[in-house]
């Protein structure tokens, strides 16, 4: 399934104990149209509050409902913040996380000097002017593969930091600042905590190569700010073979 989603009401995507969560949802649609439970399985386990347009996720059910069946059953029975775009049969070793090549996030920053309630689920509002330019100078920096510990929030002891950034870009739409980031996987907290860091850049407080530097220790400066989840949107996550041809 391609799920979307509006994450301000939800500690997450992965379950957790008493709080709301979009596994949680999605495992009690599937419950309600067929009658049996079943675990659903996500690419990505996005932050509390993150939002989604291209979550892929994964259930076994012996359901024989035809698939625009199954896509319209399930989003009868889920709140209007969450739906099912689209659904597709897979092989049953399909694992939507295991098998992602690359994820792709949005950050979206409204840069005006007046807040927008419009916008006030979706981004973050920074009144000073940004320097886009330097911001995606900084940002470029980071492509390849590298150790983003410097970026990442609490990481348990014996996983890697190492991860590969495949590409990345910083854009101006109006009074929107958009930060986008495609890697095989990120660390926990690293898109917030790299956008925290782009924003010093931004305002001028750093300089460009400063997010190099923190990645390779080289700065007594640190990525201790993490931007608000409310502008962080899981656009996309790429497969080899999904969705099916």
């Amino acid at each position: 399934m391609v799920v979307e989603y509006d994450g301000t009401s939800y500690c997450g995507f992965q379950l957790q104990a008493q709080a709301p969560t979009i596994q949680a949802e999605l495992e009690r649609a599937v419950f309600r149209l067929t009658g049996a439970p079943a675990r659903v399985y996500g690419a990505s386990r996005t932050d509390s509050g993150t939002h989604a347009t291209g979550q892929v996720a994964a259930v076994s059910t012996g359901s024989h409902l035809p698939i625009q069946t199954f896509v319209s059953g399930m989003n009868a029975h889920l709140s209007r913040d969450i739906t099912i775009r689209e659904a597709h049969q897979v092989n049953p070793g399909f694992e939507p996380r295991r098998h992602a090549i690359s994820r792709i996030y949005r950050y979206t920053i409204l840069n005006r000097p007046s807040r927008s309630p419009v916008w006030e689920r979706w981004a973050y509002h920074v009144p000073e002017h940004l320097d886009v330019v330097r911001m995606d100078t900084s940002l470029r920096s980071l492509r390849g593969t590298h150790d983003f510990a410097a970026f990442a929030g609490r990481v348990p002891a014996e996983k890697s930091t190492l991860r590969r950034m495949v590409d990345t870009r910083v854009w101006r739409e109006d009074e929107r600042v958009l930060v986008e980031m495609e890697a095989n996987a990120f660390l926990p907290g690293q898109v917030r905590r790299m956008v925290g860091a782009l924003l010093r850049v931004g305002k001028g407080r750093l300089p460009p190569e400063a997010l190099r530097a923190m990645l390779e220790g080289r700065s007594p400066q640190k990525a201790d700010f993490a931007a608000p989840a409310k502008g962080l949107c899981l656009m996309r996550i790429n497969y080899k073979d999904f969705p099916p041809q």
